[in-house]
């Protein structure tokens, strides 16, 4: 599994610990849901500041998006 993908693993992960649909979320970060399902299932790239966005919504360190161990 690429980082690109863990990552989007990651983010998929603490957004179901939230409860959130995608399509919640999604309008929560002001994303399209086919733009979020792109970026968990790691078929597209994400800027810093859409990260940190996504930490700060889901209310954890970024640190926790980017453990890839």
């Amino acid at each position: 599994m690429s980082r690109l993908e863990k990552l989007g693993q990651n983010i998929k992960t603490y957004r179901k610990m939230k409860k959130l649909s995608q399509n919640e979320f999604a309008e929560m970060i002001n994303f399209s849901r086919e733009h979020l399902a792109c970026i968990e299932t790691g078929k597209e790239y994400i800027s810093l500041r859409k990260l940190f966005l996504i930490a700060d919504t889901l209310g954890i360190p970024l640190t926790k998006l980017i453990n890839f161990d």
